[in-house]
């Protein structure tokens, strides 16, 4: 008898099997697809409200709580295996959870309002509405904490809150909707018998009402989701991708930085077309220039309602608005960023001309007291950090609001954020909106997960021609790696890096180490960027060639060859290529 009423089952559809597992008492299946149709159109709604009017989005906080409290060495993994993904990774995931967490809303409405006799639509939608923003808001609330600096209030944001109300009461109107208003009592289900021809069939008598309007519902839930998911497809992509002022299509750099370039005089060994593309990217454009924080949506400021305020021991607290700030006096610079997290070899590294006002200048206002030690940097994003105070004083030391002489975009830190030669691009903030100076060391958020404090120890140099490794990310047009012939010359060429030290030599291995080669070096554009070296070779006998290149930087230091993890104060090592001949 089981077996027939399995066989009857297989020739169900989808929504005759929902409607027997309802029938036969089950409803948790039901609910929760209700709840998941009207959490998608509430999602929905959210992004929308997070796209138009900055609106609260709880997976947004959500993943950025979990990042807070994620340790730095196991970020650093993350980093290393997904890179930029891995915080999107989060990201999606919460966005995940949120729906599933509608649809859990949904059993527990459900069963509610059974036990409730189905009271009518409106106080359903009503009861459905404050339900589901109680439970969201409170996890959300719980997630800000998380996410907050340590000795820093909770930032409450009332508004949001209330704008919140939006997409709650949406998922409360289309629940109401899919409930409906019955509540008929059902029978047990009854099993399959044979009505004397032969053929198995399932009595469905007295359930023909209860099975259609089951239907119903479940088919509206389908098409309210199809309708609203490609809604929350296009809105996340938009939130992941930044607002429309981002550079996302290849853009070539600024002609007076394009003159720039061409003025600088290229020593001998740079004449290969093939090291143009090298020569050409020395300023990386701002489009592919590299992005690392702590944001899975990229904040968006109205410059208009900015201010920078300049606090803590200071004899005269200042407060400056973005046109005030643009008016004093400005210096341009070339200056190299690289991320902590970068890899040997990696693409977390980028070259761009900076323009904006010196720190010291910003900072004599105010008028900074003899006990000062530290300099802090506080951002809209919740981000902090600290620098030195001498560090802060150096000429190098600017708070930029142009980026290869256009404004900064919302990806690299619109409208402010500080260029703070020799240190890692965590220690250089974006959307500055506070400094603060104090007495005593400043740990901030990635140092309290591990971190280093301090500035670039080690020196990095990486080959981008030849070989196919990410920080061939940086620079776009290069020539594919072709046949390599024994008796051709075989260019090699690359960039190096060592803080605001500078660097005096590279030095290149075909041989796997066993001798060096010294190369050429390209001038730098300035003391805090990266240089260009080549170093051709002629491979005298086919077989196989591990190239390696090290460097020295002015201060006599040369590169170690021992291999270090990024965590916790930089990745250390030679970088390796190895081709065939």
């Amino acid at each position: 008898m089981l077996n027939k009423f399995g066989k009857n089952l297989k020739s169900l559809n989808i929504f005759d099997y929902i409607v027997v597992l309802r029938i036969r008492g089950n409803n948790y299946i039901v609910f929760f697809l209700f709840g998941l149709a009207a959490g998608i159109v509430g999602l929905s709604l959210s992004i929308f409200l997070k796209l138009t009017i900055n609106g609260l989005f709880i997976p947004e906080i959500a993943s950025q709580g979990l990042i807070s409290i994620t340790s730095g060495e196991i970020e650093s993994q993350a980093v290393l295996t997904l890179g930029p993904l891995a915080k999107y990774s989060t990201f999606i995931g919460a966005t995940v959870v949120n729906i599933l967490l509608w649809g859990i809303i949904g059993i527990i409405l459900g069963k509610l309002f059974i036990k409730m006799k189905s009271p009518h639509y409106v106080f359903k939608f009503i009861l459905s509405t404050f339900i589901s923003y109680l439970i969201l808001i409170t996890l959300t609330i719980v997630f800000l904490v998380l996410s907050t600096t340590p000795g820093q209030s909770v930032s409450i944001p009332v508004n949001s809150f209330v704008l919140f109300l939006l997409p709650s009461a949406a998922y409360g109107l289309i629940f109401a909707f899919l409930f409906g208003n019955k509540n008929k009592k059902i029978d047990p289900v009854e099993i399959p018998s044979n009505d004397g021809s032969g053929t198995d069939v399932i009595n469905k008598s007295n359930k023909t009402a209860d099975v259609d309007y089951t239907k119903r519902d479940m088919i509206r839930a389908l098409i309210i989701s199809v309708i609203a998911i490609p809604l929350v497809y296009l809105g996340f992509n938009r939130l992941i991708s930044g607002s429309g002022q981002q550079q996302r299509t290849p853009q070539a750099l600024d002609k007076s930085i394009q003159q720039v370039l061409q003025s600088k005089s290229k020593p001998p060994g740079f004449e290969n077309p093939i090291l143009t593309p090298l020569v050409d990217a020395e300023v990386t454009p701002t489009y592919i220039f590299y992005r690392i924080d702590i944001n899975t949506v990229v904040p968006s400021i109205n410059a208009n309602d900015w201010n920078l305020t300049v606090k803590g021991l200071v004899d005269n607290p200042v407060v400056i608005n973005y046109e005030d700030f643009k008016g004093m006096n400005s210096v341009e610079e070339f200056a190299t960023l690289t991320c902590i997290s970068n890899k040997i070899g990696g693409n977390l590294v980028s070259t761009a001309l900076w323009k904006g006002v010196r720190l010291r200048d910003i900072l004599s206002k105010a008028g900074v007291q003899s006990s000062v030690k530290y300099i802090v940097f506080r951002c809209s994003d919740g981000y902090d950090v600290g620098i030195p105070l001498e560090n802060g004083m150096m000429d190098g030391t600017i708070l930029a609001y142009d980026m290869n002489n256009s404004p900064l975009t919302n990806e690299h830190g619109y409208p402010v954020r500080a260029i703070v030669p020799g240190f890692y691009g965590m220690m250089n903030p974006k959307w500055i909106t506070e400094i603060e100076l104090v007495d005593k060391t400043y740990e901030g958020f990635w140092q309290r997960k591990g971190w280093t404090n301090s500035g670039i120890k080690n020196i990095y140099s990486s080959i981008v021609i030849p070989g196919n490794q990410p920080i061939d990310d940086r620079f776009p047009n290069l020539v594919p790696n072709s046949s390599f012939l024994n008796g051709k010359n075989i260019p090699v060429a690359g960039i190096a890096f060592a803080g605001d030290r500078g660097i005096s030599k590279v030095e290149v291995s075909v041989d796997g180490g066993t001798t060096w080669k010294t190369a050429i070096v390209k001038d730098p554009l300035s003391q805090y960027t990266w240089v260009l070296w080549t170093s051709g070779f002629t491979a005298a006998d086919k077989g196989d060639y591990k190239i390696i290149v090290r460097a020295t930087d002015k201060t006599g230091q040369i590169q170690t060859s021992e291999l270090e993890e990024p965590f916790p104060s930089g990745a250390g090592g030679y970088n390796q290529v190895n081709i065939s001949v």
